[in-house]
């Protein structure tokens, strides 16, 4: 069944907010001061990014394709695998859907975000912090995290092995993920998603809170160039083999 773009937009957008309110929701349940899961490990946020992608995939996969990340749908046009034409109103779909689900995000968390005074904790809860400090690790951590993403999702989603239960698929998707993040999320977060990072970055830059600290724009670039670039390549090294 074909879908208009409107409602495939719509799709796009609610995909990439609900990936934000349970990924980013994740890392502010383990960041922020007072919450039930206030240091209780990397292990929450892994399985919080792992599901925020498999639910919006199981949700709106047949619809929209649930790309819900930038990164994925520019590969595919360049790789001549979606049309040109649809690839703006997709972004845009899928910031608004990242910013909305901060904001959200915002309001359900905000008594904590005013207990917490680490600067850092709380632009972790938006966005993705180089852990060396070095930008140049931080572009190869989210170039090799997202191509093994893009590379994976392609070939785990196009196998005869989903071709009659689709949901295994998805599931398989949501553990590739939440293994990324487990595996290579210790040097940047990781992003993997300029939607994911820079959205809420934009976000966090207007929270109208004293202690939030810089929304370190000038690494802003690398989580949004990085993914860009490794989709690429993944989905052209897919389509070689």
């Amino acid at each position: 069944m074909h879908y208009s773009l409107a409602v495939r937009l719509v799709c796009e957008m609610l995909g990439t907010a609900i990936l934000i309110l349970f990924g980013n929701g994740a890392v502010a349940n383990v960041e922020l001061k007072g919450t039930k899961g206030y240091r209780n490990g990397w292990i929450i946020i892994a399985v919080g990014y792992g599901v925020g992608v498999m639910i919006p995939a199981l949700m709106f996969n047949k619809i929209s394709g649930s790309q819900t990340n930038p990164a994925m749908t520019i590969g595919m046009a360049v790789n001549g695998l979606f049309p040109w034409k649809e690839v703006i109103p997709y972004i845009l779909a899928q910031f608004v859907g990242a910013i909305l689900g901060q904001v959200i995000l915002y309001f359900v968390y905000l008594p904590f975000y005013k207990e917490t005074q680490d600067t850092k904790s709380i632009l972790g809860t938006c966005s993705t912090i180089s852990a060396s400090g070095s930008h140049v690790n931080g572009f190869i951590t989210e170039f090799f995290g997202t191509f093994l993403l893009v590379l994976g999702a392609m070939f785990i989603l196009n196998s005869t092995a989903v071709e009659s239960t689709p949901a295994v698929g998805y599931v398989g998707l949501g553990f590739l993920v939440c293994s990324l993040v487990t595996s290579l999320g210790g040097p940047t977060g990781p992003g993997l998603n300029p939607a994911r990072d820079l959205g809420p970055r934009i976000v966090h830059a207007l929270l109208p809170l004293k202690n939030k600290g810089k929304s370190d724009w000038s690494y802003a670039w690398i989580p949004v160039v990085a993914p860009i670039v490794g989709s690429i390549l993944a989905i052209l090294l897919y389509k070689q083999v």
